[in-house]
């Protein structure tokens, strides 16, 4: 049976895959950063996952503002990676499931979640970033199969915490009932604090993105409570990203373990957050 062996979480910015391209991991500005990843990069080359899912919001490659789906799952079997203007080169397309993502899909449509079903799927630095901060130094051919969750935190109005939250208890219940051997990891990308523009451009409030990181691992509800409204007002209108974590946190048990946690500000004018957790006990 296939089964999610843990839940991850890092953010997506461009200038992260900017600096894996130019080699600045050693770099002043750029080491403590990525040092917070190293941790979890050793879980994975012990565990090995098979597949990690992503949830990201995809920014114009895929859906621009005259299109927005609210959730949209990768139906593919590889997924292009496209330039999308951030000078960092195109990867190699990644290998994808179709297979368990039309079951996913099925299994969240009986659960009443309007899925959009994307046969054909190009993936960018929201997906990109956080595949290759963890499978660093690897080329995409070997990284584990990955199928990509696209949750719509750019045109308004937007879905909320607690409905990706649900959607997570739904895609743990539709992969607990896959039938194939397989070791799954969710991975919940974006935030935390940051604004791109207007009168707060660059705010960062590094209490509240605390605050969420240790609520996400131990009282979820209390995120689930939380309006769009609040959230952008403590952490930003780009910091709303921080509700994709909440698929990540509702594929996990109630109870977790932290296996890592790490939180670093600013990073390109974000506030990032990386945890690793597993169900507990």
């Amino acid at each position: 049976m296939a089964k999610i062996i843990g839940g991850l979480t890092t953010s997506h910015i461009p200038a992260i895959g900017n600096a894996m391209h130019g080699k600045l991991e050693q770099e002043p500005y750029w080491k403590r950063f990525f040092d917070g990843y190293e941790p979890v990069r050793q879980w994975l080359d012990e565990v090995q996952p098979d597949l990690a899912i992503v949830v990201y919001n995809d920014h114009g490659l895929n859906f621009f503002l005259n299109q927005v789906p609210t959730f949209a799952l990768g139906c593919a079997d590889s997924y292009q990676n496209d330039d999308e203007g951030w000078g960092i080169p195109a990867s190699a397309d990644v290998k994808g499931d179709a297979e368990l993502s039309w079951h996913i899909a099925e299994s969240m449509i009986r659960d009443e979640f309007d899925i959009t079903t994307c046969q054909e799927m190009k993936v960018d630095h929201g997906f990109m970033v956080p595949m290759n901060l963890f499978w660093r130094d690897k080329p995409a051919a070997n990284w584990p199969k990955a199928i990509p969750l696209a949750v719509n935190t750019v045109q308004h109005p937007l879905t909320s915490a607690k409905r990706c939250y649900d959607l997570g208890k739904s895609l743990r219940k539709a992969i607990d009932a896959y039938p194939e051997d397989m070791k799954v990891v969710v991975i919940g990308t974006g935030g935390l604090s940051h604004q791109l523009q207007g009168e707060r451009a660059g705010i960062i409030d590094v209490d509240f993105d605390l605050q969420c990181m240790d609520r996400i691992i131990n009282d979820p509800s209390w995120m689930t409570g939380l309006s769009n409204d609040y959230i952008m007002e403590k952490a930003g209108t780009e910091g709303i990203e921080v509700i994709m974590w909440m698929v990540m946190r509702g594929a996990l048990n109630d109870r977790v373990n932290v296996l890592h946690k790490h939180y670093h500000a600013p990073i390109s004018n974000t506030g990032a957050g990386v945890l690793l957790l597993t169900d507990a006990e």
